[in-house]
């Protein structure tokens, strides 16, 4: 996450439904009505032979589990399941691979990482000549005219310049183009693109935007003139003109997105929406009607989906569901703020606020108690989204006051240097992603991605939390922050799960759950732990073949 908000980070309030793959029922209610299977009839799949970790403290290994029905009948000893082996049951020799929890990414935009798939890859770019490069290409396959669109660049990989609609003009003399930082909080546009939008150096600044300028007479020009870069609000000016993306688009990415997010592992994810400030709240409705609905229905869903929606739309559900939870639109004035979420949690909502900086965590903190206070007791499960710079003493604070923490690992690998540099070298080694520090003070994390901001990729978050080692350093970024392998692997199963009310039906192996579960290419729990390249040999949804 981008540290140009170091202080008050967007806020969000949404609220969530729940679709399924496989499966022809609409909403995670009926899900939850569902019986665990009974052990008078045999199981459908019998998993033996490997190392199996549940994320259950309360069994934590095992070697063998039996399924039925999508659910996990019985764990434990392969002696222990030989009576619930008959006719038609199959088995699968794991040979000594490890197997886990399949892992839920609590942080996600499914669509909109569907489609950056298909559009000009950025990520990781460390040179200005191969962001020309990529342009380039692209343009060479696209038809004269037609939008150029991408992202996921980061200046600071290239030194920090930010780039400027001179470096792309050259290859993009007939098509427009609209690349997004990796942060989703800046653009850059081509001459192109800004001359389409009727955006000049008249142009005024937006509400919560800027057009950002050439300085006077410099050496392009005699007077101030748009270099094609566009923050926040004033995206909206570029964003506008570009055709709204059709229907078979966007199920085509969130399909895309789905069957890539199975080959890391995932099986469940939460996805924030395609919403951000000064963007309509319809994308999200047009999203499920469109897209997860038609999914559903046809029985295309490949993985599960915690969906969420603007708060201002919260009333449509309750035709749907009537047990909502939320997180999502940006809130400027905390009166409004707080007033939103009295109300919401007065309502039995469960409220998640994105805070990035010290100031914004406690600033969410002081509310999240006074609204506890005024409400009264209940579980709640109040969220802080990001949570990534917390002054000294914030982090037990998220312990006393029972907050979950949902944070984003691999934006550490993205942040060191910049942190650094924005927050000072105090700061910055003292109170940046304290995931130790959150656990000691009892409070959950929940892991997840941010995607497409950085990858979905469970396996290098839990590997991340563990060594803390940025892009180019030798040591660790506050070593005293480690997590263990049992803790990271908690945060992005059992606990991901418990932070949107799911840990009863997903999040650990334990008998009467749904059969979600990895096979790693890891030959042992020692290989596993110890750091080696450990990957995704395949994924199970429902005790169901996934992938490959």
């Amino acid at each position: 996450m981008n540290l140009s908000i170091v202080n008050l980070a967007s806020i969000a309030i949404f609220l969530s439904v729940f679709l399924f793959p496989s499966f022809n029922s609409t909403y995670w209610l009926k899900w939850r009505a569902s019986l665990i299977p009974s052990t008078k009839f045999g199981a459908d799949l019998i998993v033996k032979n490997g190392v199996i970790f549940t994320s259950d403290p309360s069994f934590p290994f095992a070697n063998s589990m039996a399924i039925r029905d999508g659910r996990i009948l019985r764990i434990g000893n392969y002696s222990s399941l030989q009576d619930l082996s008959g006719y038609g049951t199959k088995e699968l020799n794991l040979e000594g691979k490890v197997v886990v929890p399949g892992f839920i990414d609590s942080h996600v935009h499914l669509i909109s990482a569907g489609l950056q798939m298909a559009r000009v890859q950025l990520k990781g770019v460390n040179w200005k000549d191969e962001v020309v490069r990529r342009v380039k290409e692209a343009v060479l396959n696209a038809k004269r005219g037609s939008w150029i669109l991408g992202g996921g660049w980061n200046n600071d990989l290239w030194g920090g310049e930010l780039p400027m609609a001179s470096w792309i003009d050259e290859v993009t003399p007939d098509n427009p183009v609209w690349l997004t930082r990796m942060d989703g909080h800046m653009g850059l546009a081509n001459s192109v693109a800004l001359k389409l939008a009727g955006v000049t150096n008249l142009t005024k600044d937006p509400n919560g935007g800027k057009i950002v300028q050439t300085a006077d007479g410099d050496c392009l020009h005699d007077h101030a003139e748009p270099t094609g870069l566009l923050i926040d609000a004033a995206m909206e000016l570029i964003l506008s003109w570009i055709p709204e993306v059709s229907v078979d688009e966007r199920r085509e990415a969130m399909l895309r997105a789905s069957s890539f997010a199975l080959t890391r592992g995932v099986t469940t994810v939460v996805d924030v929406g395609r919403y951000f400030p000064g963007s309509s709240v319809e994308h999200s409705w047009q999203d499920f009607s469109d897209v997860y609905q038609w999914a559903d229905s046809s029985g295309k869903m490949k993985i599960r989906v915690c969906l969420f929606f603007p708060m201002g739309t919260w009333s449509r559900l309750h035709p749907y569901f009537d047990d909502p939870h939320n997180y999502g639109l940006q809130v400027l004035e905390f009166e409004s703020l707080f007033n939103m979420t009295i109300s919401s949690d007065m309502s039995g909502l469960q409220v998640a606020i994105h805070a990035i900086g010290d100031k914004a965590n406690d600033l969410i903190l002081d509310m999240y108690e006074s609204v506890a206070l005024k409400n009264g007791k209940r579980d709640r499960r109040f969220r802080i989204e990001h949570a990534q710079h917390l002054a000294p003493g914030t982090a037990d604070r998220f312990g006393q006051q029972g907050i979950v923490a949902s944070v984003q690992p691999d934006h550490l690998l993205d942040d060191a240097d910049a942190a650094i540099r924005k927050l000072g070298v105090d700061r910055a080694q003292k109170g940046s992603y304290l995931f130790r520090s959150l656990l000691s003070s009892n409070a959950l994390l929940a892991f997840g991605s941010d995607w497409p901001v950085t990858s979905t990729y469970p396996l290098r978050a839990i590997r991340t939390a563990m060594n803390r080692i940025p892009p180019g350093w030798d040591t660790a970024w506050i070593p005293s922050e480690h997590l263990s392998l049992n803790d990271a692997l908690i945060a992005h199963t059992i606990s991901a799960a418990w932070a949107c009310f799911l840990e009863n039906e997903i999040g650990s192996l334990s008998t009467g759950k749904l059969a979600d579960f990895v096979i790693l290419s890891s030959d042992s729990w020692d290989e596993f732990a110890t750091g080696g390249s450990t990957s995704v040999n395949a994924t199970y949804v429902g005790g169901i073949q996934a992938y490959p």
